[in-house]
């Protein structure tokens, strides 16, 4: 017999699709389920997760998957999931109600709600049984029925507390109060490397993650600054991601974090936004280096990425699981037997000695997770053999593995294309293709930023946060915003396709209009009449992804520059001013942030190139292989393609495309400069560096 399907079978989000034949009666986030909470007079319990959440899984199989739960939470409930990577605004609120009331947060998120929507209680993972000190989720479930029937005053007088304690704190107007200029960017810096690890790379210990804005925020000191440790911190971290199990040594890409401080047994799942900013502090640590070893670290995500992330209409997928068999790693890991089988004994053995792979393992059951321990030149040394031999049987041996591999039970792939992480993802492909000169990276950020244009908006050109199975739906958020302009930004920059500064400029000035407050306060992760939520939230902090506040910030501020548009000039200041007082307090909490505010320290430079597409290509070339974000880029190409510029950028009205070559137009701390006709002489006023 087909088993029953409860209301999320007709939902799209892989994540409530696992959960379409539990026994729980799930319904999907929205006013349905609250007037029925109203009209039965039971409350709400709200299950938040995402698809590839390891503990999400466990919970799922203990609990929700078990009929004894399924009539406790159908007779006594109403039971809403959500995937939170559809609704970032429920899961924020209601993330911020468990900090509250637990001091920590995490996924399965499970929140416990009046009918009105206001919680009385929230925690994270519950075991279905009482254990390590651990409640139980049938008893704590069957303990809050009963206070709901027997001494409901309880549940309400503290859902009114939480909520009370909850109600948005004002962020401040549009006066400037604290100034983040040097002193507090300073201060980031010195937090940053009190917490650095000098053996291992990264902040802090165990667990450990990437947070590449921290490391782009490095970047961006260094260039202001000159400090080598802001530098050294970049490099350190990077080498040590690339180098570690949190990289896939096989398949390529970085998964979510290290369990470890070494970087050494990770949590497997893969997210895209992972990838891109990963790889777009890759890209800019080449720039600012020169070291092959970081444009490699970027070619590799990418490779990944157009491989295994990338759907047939040119959108990025979101994520892939940690699990498979029901065991977290079980698709990556090793054992020395596994190896030999493969590769045979004298291969086997050299790959398992150089990636890793021992008989006692570094994780579970005697498996390893595959990393390096030494360069191979130190390798070489030791083995007795020649670098370049040893990487080419190494690399047969990868391609090998990876084949064999194939053979498994792969992951669950979250198919969902996300605006917002696809905008992310653009943005590192076309800051990518500029750097590296990779033409086939800036062909799919554009097919990715063209698919969102015209797929992902609706009738009133609005955009939408989701699409799949065909089906593109739900508002966009702010982040659905910012991080697409900043892909359309980083994708003009590299092509000097006037269509992308057209849209990039389209989606910063709606900016204001749907997310502001029109008191100067900053942007709101929800765009007005965006529906039911205990309050309308507001964010800035830079957790695993930049916020959408910093990203605006960023966006604004260059867009501004580029265009001279003084009313996005205002926004970024407006953004600036409304967050000082918590990013001064804070500096480690908002890296994006104060990168943002970093390039604004830097006299901020833009060049016009006028001439031929073909004659200002080794121009545009020369521009991009320097580590220079507070660098514009624009071309006053020949007829149409200037004539489409002119009504973007105003300033290039009177600039002169040349009858033969190319000529160079730069402006540099609000002051311009005569153009420069030869491409040497162009070399050298690139070289007028560095600023400290």
């Amino acid at each position: 017999m087909e088993t029953p399907k409860n209301r999320l079978s007709l939902e799209q989000s892989p994540y409530l699709l696992q959960h379409a034949e539990n026994p729980v009666d799930w319904r999907p986030w929205g006013e349905e389920a609250f007037v029925a909470a109203r009209l039965e007079d039971k409350p709400v319990f709200l299950s938040v997760g995402y698809s590839s959440c390891h503990w999400c899984h466990v919970m799922a199989r203990e609990s929700f998957e078990d009929p004894e739960v399924g009539r406790l939470l159908n007779a006594h409930f109403i039971s809403v999931k959500v995937d939170r990577e559809e609704r970032p605004d429920v899961d924020q609120v209601y993330m911020s109600v468990c900090q509250a009331i637990t001091g920590r947060g995490g996924w399965p998120l499970s929140v416990l709600l009046l009918p009105d929507g206001r919680p009385f209680f929230a925690g994270a993972y519950f075991p279905k049984h009482s254990r390590a000190g651990m409640p139980g989720f049938l008893d704590l479930m069957s303990r809050v029925a009963a206070l709901w029937k027997n001494d409901r005053s309880k549940l309400l007088a503290t859902a009114e507390a939480v909520t009370r304690e909850l109600a948005p704190k004002g962020t401040g107007g549009s006066t400037p109060s604290p100034a983040l200029g040097r002193p507090v960017l300073s201060r980031a810096f010195s937090r940053l490397a009190a917490a650095f690890d000098p053996v291992h790379g990264g902040f802090g210990s165990a667990p450990k993650f990437p947070t590449p804005h921290n490391l782009t925020f490095l970047l961006r000191w260094h260039r202001l600054t000159g400090e080598p440790q802001a530098l050294a911190m970049a490099e350190k971290t990077l080498l040590a991601i690339r180098a570690g199990g949190i990289f896939d040594q096989l398949g390529l890409g970085v998964h979510r974090y290290s369990v470890d401080a070494r970087w050494l047994v990770p949590h497997f799942e893969k997210m895209l936004y992972d990838q891109a900013l990963v790889a777009g502090a890759a890209t800019e640590a080449w720039l600012a280096t020169g070291n092959p070893a970081f444009a490699d670290t970027a070619r590799d995500i990418f490779t990944y990425v157009l491989r295994d992330m990338t759907g047939p209409e040119g959108g990025f997928y979101s994520a892939e699981d940690a699990d498979s068999e029901g065991h977290e790693g079980r698709f990556y890991v090793w054992t020395p037997g596994q190896v030999k089988n493969v590769l045979g004994t004298d291969e086997g053995d050299l790959f398992s000695r150089f990636y890793g792979v021992s008989p006692g393992g570094n994780f579970e059951n005697g498996a390893s997770v595959l990393h390096i321990r030494r360069s191979i030149g130190d390798f070489a040394r030791k083995a007795g053999g020649n670098p370049v031999e040893l990487e080419k049987r190494l690399a047969l041996a990868r391609e090998k593995l990876l084949d064999a591999r194939a053979s498994r039970t792969r992951p669950m792939l979250d198919d969902k294309v996300l605006t917002g992480w696809n905008g992310l993802m653009a943005a590192a492909l076309a800051k990518g293709a500029a750097a590296l000169d990779a033409p086939h990276l800036l062909s799919a950020a554009e097919r990715a930023l063209n698919f969102i244009w015209e797929t992902l908006r609706d009738t009133n050109g609005r955009l939408l946060r989701r699409f799949r199975g065909g089906e593109a739906a739900l508002p966009g958020y702010l982040e659905d915003y910012a991080w697409p302009a900043w892909g359309l930004l980083e994708t003009y920059q590299a092509s000097l396709k006037p269509v992308y500064l057209e849209r990039a400029l389209e989606l910063a000035r709606s900016m204001p209009h749907l997310f502001g407050n029109g008191t100067g306060g900053g942007l709101y992760e929800t765009a007005k009449n965006h529906g039911r939520l205990l309050y309308r939230p507001r964010e800035v902090y830079d957790g695993a992804t930049p916020s959408g506040n910093s990203v605006a910030l960023d966006v604004f501020s260059r867009l501004a520059r580029l265009a001279g548009d003084t009313g996005l000039e205002r926004q970024a200041e407006e953004i600036r001013n409304a967050f000082s007082p918590l990013v001064a307090a804070h500096p480690m909490g908002y890296t994006h942030f104060l990168g943002a505010v970093a390039v604004t320290e830097l006299p901020g430079r833009e060049i016009v190139l006028a001439g031929t597409e073909e004659e200002i290509r080794p121009w545009a070339r020369a521009a991009r292989r320097r580590f220079s974000p507070e660098t514009c880029l624009s071309w006053k190409g020949p007829g149409e393609t200037g004539a489409r510029l002119a009504p973007l950028l105003p300033c290039t009205e009177g600039m002169k495309t040349p009858e033969t070559g190319a000529a160079a137009y730069i402006c540099q701390g609000r002051a311009c400069q005569a153009p420069v006709t030869d491409l040497a002489g162009f070399e050298r006023a690139l070289e007028d560096l560095p600023y400290h």
